[in-house]
Parts: structure tokens; C-alpha cells; sequence
């Protein structure tokens, strides 16, 4: 198990925007974390009210979106138009092209979310997008399955072999999630804190594991966790 502690992530600092990068992204490079398995990008975004990302492109990538508080709106080249809140998940398969925008879409309020990006397993795909809700109750307390290849249990639906769940834990909540053998797995707090495998997380930490069978989730204080179920890849795709 291999900490990846927030504090030593990279910063993008634009006044608009307070990007924080958990593997190399933009200017911000380091051999050491270029992604992990076929998880590329996990930045975590703050944008100031009115602000946000001019329409721009993406091809071949698995793009997704999950919001933390405040609301991020999009418009893509698919003619696709939302309002993304805290408990939707978004994912935008850019396949031959897309061109989309982000904005915050209070005039008022910050908006906090994470966008990731996994590496597909095929490439040139018809783009498409996909947006759903999951109430807090259905991650109270255990992992929710959010993303899959084959869009079980209501999860959206990705071109690669991983699989992504969602879980809030706090108190004497805790959950042992039995990974399939010879799998990767990536967890990032998104906020709050607790502990995984025993080791103390807080928001913005991740750890990096391999092999493991059993991740336990024990003594959370309002936490937001994310577990990516991955593909034992060490090759970089940066």
C-alpha cells in the first residue's frame, strides 16, 4: 500500500480557478505519478462563481465529473446541456471528438468537484454522455457502485476494464470490500477523514494498492471516499 499524501499533489493556481492535480497534468509533471493502472487524471477543481473552462476538446478519453458542493454546468458538442449537483456523476466518452465547456453555474457560490479521466480500451468510439443521480442513503455506511463496463446495478457505463464506487462514512460505519485477485485499486478521500487498511486518510489523500484482496473502511469523521477496482497495469499511458 502506497500513500499519496494531498500535500504533495500539484497546483494549478489561476485566481479562478484552484486546481489540485493527484498525477501529472498541465505543466505539473512527475515520473513518479503518471497515472496508476488506466486512471489518468484526478484534479480536484474549485471555480469561483461565474467562472469556469471555455469550450474545448477531448478525444479518446473517459471523462467524468463527480461534484462535491455547489453546481458545474456543461454544454458539449452532442447537444447535451445540464446542471451537474452534489450526488450526480457525469461521464462523457469523448470516442472521435467532442468539445465541450464547464462553468459554475451560480454567480454566488464556489463549486467543488473532481474530474477524472480513465484511458479507454479501444479507441475512435461514437461519443456519448451519461448523467445519474445516487442519493446519499445509497452510500451511507458502504461503497456504491457509480461506474462499470456493462453499467451494472444502475452505474454508468465505461469503455474500460474498471469500475468505480462511491461511499460515506462516518462514526461506527465501516465497510471490508473484497477486491476480485490480481487487481489494482486506487482510493482517494474526497473530504473528511478515515482510516484504510489502518492507515489515517484525510481529504485529498489517496492510496495506491496492489494485490490486495480485502480494503477495510472504519472511523469515518464526514468522510467522502471514491475506490477505483483496476487492471493490474503498471505501463504509462502519459
Amino acid at each position: 500500500m502506497e500513500l499519496r499524501p494531498a500535500a504533495a499533489r500539484g497546483l494549478a493556481n489561476f485566481g479562478w480557478l484552484h486546481s489540485q492535480h493527484s498525477f501529472s497534468f498541465g505543466s505539473y509533471y512527475d515520473p513518479q505519478h503518471l497515472g496508476f493502472s488506466d486512471l489518468l487524471v484526478i484534479n480536484e477543481d474549485r471555480v469561483r462563481p461565474g467562472r469556469g473552462f471555455d469550450t474545448h476538446g477531448h478525444r479518446d478519453m473517459e471523462i467524468f465529473s463527480y461534484v462535491l458542493d455547489g453546481a458545474l454546468e456543461h454544454k458539449d458538442s452532442m447537444g447535451t446541456g445540464s446542471v451537474i449537483r452534489p450526488g450526480d456523476v457525469q461521464m462523457m466518452s469523448a470516442g472521435t471528438g467532442v468539445r465541450h465547456s464547464e462553468y459554475n453555474a451560480s454567480r454566488e457560490q464556489e463549486v467543488h468537484f473532481l474530474q477524472i479521466w480513465i484511458v479507454p480500451d479501444r479507441k475512435g468510439v461514437a461519443p456519448r454522455y451519461q448523467q445519474q443521480h445516487f442519493d446519499a442513503a445509497e452510500k451511507r455506511g458502504r461503497l456504491r457502485l457509480i461506474i462499470s463496463p456493462d453499467g451494472a446495478e444502475g452505474s454508468l457505463s465505461v469503455h474500460q476494464d474498471a469500475r468505480v464506487y462511491a461511499g460515506l462514512f462516518d462514526g461506527a460505519e465501516h465497510q471490508r470490500f473484497t477486491l476480485p485477485a490480481k487487481r489494482f485499486a486506487y482510493v482517494h478521500v474526497a473530504r473528511g477523514a478515515l482510516d484504510v487498511n489502518g492507515q489515517r486518510l484525510a481529504a485529498g489523500d489517496a492510496v495506491k494498492l496492489r494485490d490486495a484482496r480485502e480494503i477495510e473502511f472504519a472511523r469515518g469523521e464526514q468522510a467522502e471516499v471514491l475506490l477505483f477496482d483496476l487492471r493490474p497495469n503498471e505501463t504509462p499511458h502519459y
